[in-house]
């Protein structure tokens, strides 16, 4: 007959340690809730929507759970959670039969507006230049330049080549420079973090 295991021998009241072990990760599904905010922003930048926008992060969220197996302990968190968003975003803008494909901001640029001012960029000014941006060039500012991954780091998010995400945040400065009507991007444009400025101000939950 087996003998039964040992009772409990950890005197009543003394403090158990409950760090995880050398070498070991948190369980990851436990650090979601931190990049809500990173995501319900960077899915703003791309919908322009905030119904929408916390669509897509309720989406991606029960997306993240239900594979977080395929997570890697010990890597970016919140860049797998970006993959997975945008991921999301353009499988359901392809199903969107009715929007307008202007990847290179061509339908974007018959809306542009001249700014009145003396080419001095004002807040709102940026906000709603960086509106008109296409969603391509839009993830890749954010990207790139609010959240500060590098240009590799960014083209394994997006799944195309460095050199593709080096073009695109070239050719996004440009095209807020044309919005603005400026001759040309100086240092103080299209900063990080006037870009994370400019997508914070529409990710903030109405009423807050």
């Amino acid at each position: 007959m087996l003998a039964s295991p040992p009772r409990d021998t950890v005197p009543a009241g003394a403090a158990v340690d409950t760090e995880p072990l050398p070498g070991s990760h948190p369980d990851p599904r436990d650090q979601i809730a931190d990049h809500i905010p990173s995501l319900r922003a960077f899915a703003i930048s791309l919908t322009r929507n905030g119904a929408a926008a916390d669509d897509l992060v309720q989406d991606t969220i029960v997306r993240a759970w239900t594979n977080i197996e395929k997570f890697t302990p010990g890597t970016d968190l919140r860049a797998w959670l970006f993959t997975i968003l945008r991921n999301l975003f353009y499988s359901q803008r392809r199903k969107a039969v009715r929007e307008v494909a202007d990847p290179d901001g061509i339908h974007a640029a018959t809306l542009t507006v001249r700014p009145a001012h003396d080419g001095r960029l004002a807040f709102n000014d940026f906000r709603a230049a960086f509106d008109q941006l296409s969603p391509e060039h839009r993830e890749v500012l954010i990207l790139v330049g609010a959240n500060g991954y590098s240009c590799e780091e960014a083209a394994q998010m997006m799944g195309v080549a460095v050199g593709t995400v080096k073009s695109r945040t070239n050719r996004a400065r440009a095209r807020l420079c044309e919005i603005m009507g400026l001759a040309g991007c100086d240092d103080d444009f299209a900063r990080p973090d006037a870009i994370a400025l400019a997508v914070s101000a529409q990710a903030r939950p109405s009423g807050a």
